[in-house]
């Protein structure tokens, strides 16, 4: 051991040690508690900046949003929702794959198409494009 790291433990008292535990845990804590979004009750579809569908999660089904590219095909199923199909040329939006958490949101910006999920403990309050 170098002499250095001797005169550093040395340092060290009981409650330093318990303080830096206590820290540890209080981090590990909060990425659990508050880094995960809750889970989503619902899905807004909009087009345009309007409303032209408000659903629930229980059940499948499939949207179809008209947009001035053409149109855009939202998937619902039990607790996620994505979107299948839009004819923007650089499909971000469906890229973006299955939603499954409160307040995530996919646009597609071209086409004028947005799909949010709802439910108690969202992100964010709003959306605006």
């Amino acid at each position: 051991m170098s002499l250095d790291a001797a005169r550093w433990r040395a340092l060290l008292r009981p409650g330093d040690v318990l303080l830096v535990v206590a820290g540890l845990a209080l981090c590990a804590y909060a990425v659990v508690a508050l880094w995960r979004g809750g889970a989503p009750d619902g899905a807004v579809v909009r087009a345009g900046g309007r409303v032209v569908a408000e659903v629930d999660l229980s059940r499948e089904r499939l949207i179809e949003v008209s947009g001035p590219l053409g149109v855009t095909v939202i998937e619902i199923r039990p607790g996620r929702a994505r979107v299948a199909s839009d004819p923007g040329p650089r499909q971000y939006c469906v890229r973006q794959g299955w939603l499954t958490q409160a307040g995530a949101v996919a646009i597609c910006a071209p086409n004028e198409v947005s799909l949010s999920l709802t439910g108690r403990a969202a992100d964010y309050d709003s959306l605006n494009y």
